[in-house]
């Protein structure tokens, strides 16, 4: 399966990762999945922003690149994070106003925050962290490859194709084919309804070691 890169990817990502993770008493197989590495950066994508949701509803939190319109021109292994500013004390500040009683919070929040405040050089390190961090902690086990070539969409090199497929502003049916559109125990959904398909971690913060057991059948 070919992903393109994404900052606490949607539910729906690591559902596919799932797909291809066979965990059975006799035998531990790992999902091989490709990232992306030969494209050129894109905006209002998954790449640098993600949805979670908070006491005023369903919002989303991206972070700043160097060079802001012109990183577009760049290829995505050159693309850096901007830590000129303090975003991530906002993003750690939103994060744990959303989800301080959830569940699993207080368990997963020094591993998480301190991982991201290692403040990885380029956007690709930073959401490589990020997705091994995720996979540990739900139980996924996934081989990581990057593309050595950009082929067009569609081609099938790398298998099933997810770069465009799985993005902020189209909508798939990837839960629905998966049998996996079904609602877990959400902090506001009381408030507001279940809001499906958010980035992993507002599932991991909510169902903690049992995160696993929703993305895949065992």
């Amino acid at each position: 399966m070919l992903f393109s890169t994404a900052y606490f990817p949607p539910v729906e990502y690591f559902a596919k990762i799932a797909e291809g993770f066979t965990l059975s008493t006799d035998e531990v197989k790992p999902s091989v999945i490709y990232i992306e590495a030969c494209e050129h950066y894109k905006k209002q994508s998954y790449r640098n922003r993600f949805k979670y949701y908070a006491a005023d509803g369903i919002q989303s939190l991206s972070f700043p690149v160097v060079g802001g319109e012109s990183a577009q021109k760049l290829p995505i292994t050159d693309v850096e994070v901007d830590w000129s500013t303090p975003w991530l004390i906002r993003t750690e500040r939103a994060i744990a106003a959303a989800y301080e009683s959830s569940a699993y919070f207080d368990h997963y929040r020094d591993s998480l925050f301190a991982l991201l405040e290692e403040c990885p050089r380029t956007l690709l390190e930073f959401n490589l962290s990020i997705l091994r961090y995720f996979l540990e902690k739900t139980g996924i086990r996934a081989d990581i490859r990057f593309t050595e070539e950009f082929t067009p969409a569609g081609s099938g090199i790398y298998g099933e194709d997810l770069r465009e497929v799985i993005h902020p502003k189209r909508g798939n049916t990837i839960l629905e084919d998966l049998s996996l559109a079904k609602p877990y125990f959400q902090v506001f959904s009381r408030k507001y309804g279940f809001a499906p398909n958010l980035s992993i971690m507002d599932l991991l913060f909510n169902e903690g070691p049992d995160s696993i057991l929703y993305l895949k059948s065992l």
